[in-house]
């Protein structure tokens, strides 16, 4: 199973702290993978951020391969992808596939083997067959699965 931090969101959502490099960090620290909202703005740095640029970070730091760069612009999109980043981008899509391969579900959608359940605690989400999750609550699935020596056949 793949655990991913939303955002860098271990136990909830935390707005103030969310996609900035220093939670990224920590949550990278401490064993988890993360999905990251990048925008290029100006044609030549890379910005975390979802709506709006937050902060710049350099390519040099998003070459990390546990990171999944969400691009929520073309420009960064298209440069994400050129490097070689494990990217992806959509809106509302109901499944998007990343330049690594896995299928990104969308909260709520039916997920199978090479898909990464999002958010699977906001429509109950079964996770049974899924690669991986992505969650702002990713530290309970974590422990969860393996204080408890569980694979995901006890959701079947």
């Amino acid at each position: 199973m793949i655990y991913i931090a939303h955002r860098g969101n271990l136990s909830g959502k935390r707005e103030n702290f969310e996609n900035t490099r220093t939670y990224i960090d920590l949550a990278l620290f401490k064993g988890y993978e993360c999905e990251i909202d990048i925008c290029k703005w100006d044609g030549k740095d890379f910005y975390l951020g979802h709506d709006t640029p937050q902060e710049a970070i350099s390519e040099t730091w998003i070459r990390n391969k546990r990171l999944w760069c969400h691009a929520k612009n073309y420009e960064a999109f298209q440069a994400l992808q050129k490097q070689g980043h494990n990217c992806f981008w959509h809106n509302e899509d109901k499944y998007t596939l990343t330049s690594h391969g896995y299928i990104w579900a969308y909260p709520g959608e039916q997920v199978g083997a090479n898909t990464i359940a999002v958010l699977p605690e906001w429509k109950d989400t079964n996770i049974k067959d899924a690669a991986g999750i992505c969650s702002d609550n990713i530290k309970f699935y974590k422990d969860f699965f393996e204080d408890n020596n569980m694979d995901t056949e006890w959701l079947s």
